[in-house]
């Protein structure tokens, strides 16, 4: 699925394969995405801002995504609709996104709502971390629409 999931950022949002955003790996707890600072570097030598907020963006619209398969609910209205990135440290390395799954009771919520008003919304947070410290802290509202 990640495979899969990684073919149709490349094709549908180009800027991710220009990007070169990576779907590292996804289990019951988080979403892993990278991105090679080379391409995404700034003029200070550290990842480009707009970079790092595409990053956190896409990897949470993905995590929609990934629940949306999980729940055979159709993932082709997936929206953000509100986000907050705060920068707390340069990151001087790859880049790498850490997006967290909510919790069973807020994506059960999330399809009970879908079932019954055909859209519903869900909190995402990611993390981009280098060296074991939080370099860019993400949250963001996403609604899902059948």
């Amino acid at each position: 699925m990640i495979k899969e999931l990684e073919n149709k950022l490349h094709e549908e949002i180009p800027l991710t394969k220009l990007m070169k955003l990576k779907i590292n790996s996804y289990n019951k707890n988080e979403l892993i995405t990278s991105a090679p600072l080379d391409i995404n570097i700034n003029d200070k030598g550290t990842a480009f801002g707009g970079s790092l907020s595409t990053i956190t963006i896409i990897s949470s619209w993905s995590l929609c995504w990934l629940i949306s398969k999980e729940l055979n609910i159709d993932s082709k209205n997936i929206v953000v609709i509100k986000n907050e990135n705060s920068y707390l440290k340069p990151v001087k390395k790859d880049i790498y996104c850490y997006t967290k799954k909510p919790s069973k009771e807020e994506i059960q919520i999330l399809k009970e709502k879908i079932d019954k008003k055909g859209s519903a919304s869900i909190k995402i947070e990611s993390k981009i971390i280098e060296d074991n410290e939080i370099c860019v802290d993400f949250k963001g509202t996403y609604v899902i629409k059948l």
